[in-house]
């Protein structure tokens, strides 16, 4: 781990002249991290026209959090659920096209495939919603290539959000490194 910044030095010094405890710390910095990320998405969508940037945000929030390592354990869990329900909503779509049973039957297959066969726990659910993100998106299109291009669309707004929560919480950990306690590490 490295050393605290005096940007961290002076916040910590700070909490604690105030009484604030290491949670009140990562609460606040959380809430730093997603101001940042927040600011970062939708603006940036907003730049490319992009009329609604719900779904980066959600992801990104998700993905983001003050302590790094969980951080980044949050995004590989969370990119490798997204890349399941995307590929297997598309691939649904593809098969299913526009019949109503193309939603139900596509999201229990992707948690089958989820639990079973890619088994990363953290995140799973983010598997069946990118799966109904996907199908959602391409059925309210006319088309079906309109709507797989709608559906990886959306996949790609999840995955950017993801990608800047995580991006966030490590420039945040450089420049403002939120440590435990020593009687909380000594603790472990």
């Amino acid at each position: 781990m490295s050393a605290p910044t005096p940007l961290s030095r002076k916040a910590e010094a700070l909490l604690e002249r105030v009484g604030l405890s290491y949670d009140h710390l990562l609460g606040i910095r959380f809430a730093v991290n997603v101001f940042i990320a927040t600011t970062i998405v939708w603006f940036t969508l907003k730049l490319l026209s992009d009329s609604n940037p719900i779904w980066a945000i959600a992801s990104m929030v998700a993905a983001s959090d003050p302590v790094l390592v969980e951080a980044r354990r949050l995004f590989r869990s969370r990119l490798v659920n997204v890349l399941v329900g995307c590929a297997v909503g598309l691939c649904l779509l593809l098969v299913g096209g526009h019949s109503d049973w193309t939603i139900p039957f596509a999201l229990a297959v992707t948690v089958l495939i989820s639990s079973y066969v890619v088994r990363v726990k953290t995140m799973w659910r983010q598997a069946p919603i990118t799966a109904a993100i996907v199908i959602a998106a391409g059925i309210s299109r006319s088309s079906t290539l309109g709507g797989l291009q709608h559906g990886l669309h959306k996949v790609g707004e999840v995955l950017f959000g993801c990608l800047v929560g995580l991006l966030v919480s490590w420039l945040m950990s450089k420049v403002w490194l939120v440590q435990p306690p020593a009687k909380e590490v000594e603790a472990t």
